[in-house]
């Protein structure tokens, strides 16, 4: 049975740290807390196109990055920043079935690897 939105935010509020990390693409793993997200949510389409994206974002100069992404209709806006508002990269998605109109995530270079996590596992 499929969870309530309310449900799953509280469910994803009570990941808090990581004891796996989960291969997405060749430099890009998820914690614990945004592999349940691709799970429950079925949206392993926002972590491959966080990773995509990081790809062409310099490490050195910005290792941390922030994911938002903001409901539009029936689509939807993904903006990746620097954690700052500066803009690094963006797609827009004419459509979507993603649960929340609203929804950050976090990706930081671990020096070999981008991790992606949830905000709450920071």
């Amino acid at each position: 049975m499929k969870q309530t939105n309310a449900e799953l935010l509280d469910n994803l509020s009570q990941f808090i740290g990581t004891e796996h990390y989960y291969r997405v693409l060749p430099t890009f793993v998820v914690t614990d807390g945004l592999k349940y997200l691709m799970d429950e949510a079925d949206c392993y389409w926002l972590a491959q196109l966080y990773g995509l994206h990081l790809c062409d974002v310099d490490f050195d100069q910005n290792p941390f990055t922030v994911l938002k992404f903001t409901r539009k209709g029936d689509g939807g806006i993904v903006n990746i920043e620097d954690g700052n508002g500066a803009v690094l990269a963006w797609q827009g998605l004419g459509y979507t079935d993603f649960p929340f109109s609203q929804f950050s995530l976090y990706a930081c270079w671990d020096g070999k690897n981008w991790v992606g996590m949830l905000t709450s596992e920071y």
